[in-house]
């Protein structure tokens, strides 16, 4: 057999899907992959019903239904605080993940490179490779997850480098940037003429006193930014694969070019039933950040008092937990396996999200009903014990 793609010898399988594919197999409580054990908002459920008999069941236009294209443009268009042109600046793709693989595919060339903050979210580094481009790391320093920005400046200052993935708020850390450090970000961006991709998909997910801020708000940033998003989380239907991206015309037609020969477009009959969700009333996205700081405060009162140490999320549904008092003599990778076949919780090595030596940490999710977290901090009770 001749010699198969090189890019793929380096790469393993996702540690988060490998994770679940353990807490399935011994019973755990998985704490790992981040989706909710709870149903969707019950009016996108009303609705899916409805189109499962009524359709649309064949192709959408590549980019998008129109309609599903309005209601993003509406709804981004809100929560940016800029005008929002559906045919122009919208793009509805399979998940945000095909939208971080069409834009990467779009704007990069083999050779250049892309700066990230380290911990990151792992496909980023995957589709770094898939797309012959260097990652830069700069690193989030634990346990508040700040960056120095004389060593982000040293990154974009290089010729080669010519786009920054931005996860806000981040994945893993739960941290939420301020609008000082994205003032930081924008300034080294139009001084070394970089692009911004923003993976925003826990944009509603924000804990008081925290506020979420669009990059591509910041002067002089909407045409130089490229939001890829999701609406798995905000609408608790990670299983619909429906995202989109929102860009300035001429990013956006580089993106389309590519999307339309990716994947065609995103599952027409959940286009439509998501509609409800994206022009729900600004009462929605109070209710969930409530829902989420009810569940946020469930599992961290619960770890406070079995003394585990950690970083409080600002934003989204994961943490970082230390895990130096319980793995002695154990990696990271070991202990999690251990965790979920002892004790019965599945979390996710720390190892898997940083460039750095990081060894001590796992990531836990807390987007679980109250029993299921109750639960596992019942099960967590134990792992001095068990472990």
């Amino acid at each position: 057999m001749k010699e198969l793609n090189k890019k793929t010898e380096c790469l393993t399988d996702s540690v988060i899907r490998r994770m679940t594919r353990i807490s399935m197999e011994c019973g755990a409580i998985n704490l790992s992959q981040g989706f909710p054990d709870f149903d969707p908002p019950e009016f996108i459920m009303k609705r899916l019903a409805e189109v499962a008999t009524a359709g649309p069941h064949q192709y959408t236009p590549t980019w998008g239904a129109s309609n599903y294209r309005a209601a993003v443009a509406e709804k981004v268009g809100k929560f940016m605080g800029l005008p929002i042109n559906p045919d122009e600046n919208v793009l509805g793709t399979v998940g945000s993940t095909e939208a971080m693989m069409a834009t990467l595919m779009a704007i990069t060339n083999p050779g250049d490179k892309i700066v990230i903050f380290s911990p990151y979210f792992e496909n980023y580094a995957a589709q770094s490779i898939f797309n012959s481009v260097e990652p830069v790391f700069v690193p989030l320093n634990p346990p508040a997850f700040t960056f120095d920005a004389d060593r982000l400046e040293e990154a974009f200052k290089d010729p080669k480098t010519k786009a920054m993935i931005l996860c806000n708020p981040s994945n893993p850390s739960g941290r939420v940037f301020t609008k000082d450090e994205l003032q930081t970000i924008a300034d080294l961006a139009i001084k070394y003429d970089v692009i911004i991709i923003t993976d925003e998909v826990y944009e509603h997910i924000i804990f008081e006193p925290h506020k979420h801020t669009y990059i591509a708000a910041l002067p002089g940033m909407w045409e130089r930014t490229i939001c890829c998003s999701s609406l798995s989380k905000t609408y608790s239907i990670t299983g619909w694969r429906l995202g989109y991206i929102v860009a300035d015309r001429p990013l956006m037609d580089r993106c389309k070019k590519v999307h339309d020969f990716l994947t065609v477009c995103a599952p027409s009959p959940l286009q439509e039933a998501v509609i409800p969700g994206l022009k729900a009333p600004m009462s929605y996205y109070k209710e969930l950040q409530d829902h989420y700081t009810h569940m946020r405060d469930i599992f961290v009162g619960g770890l406070k008092d079995l003394g585990f140490t950690f970083t409080e999320p600002e934003g989204s549904y994961f943490m970082m937990v230390d895990i130096s008092d319980f793995s002695k003599g154990k990696s990271d990778v070991e202990f999690c396996e251990e965790l979920a076949r002892k004790v019965g919780v599945a979390a996710v090595p720390g190892s898997s999200f940083f460039n750095e030596d990081v060894n001590h940490l796992a990531r836990f999710h807390f987007a679980k009903k109250d029993e299921t977290l109750y639960e596992a901090l019942n099960r967590l009770a134990d792992i001095r014990k068990k472990m």
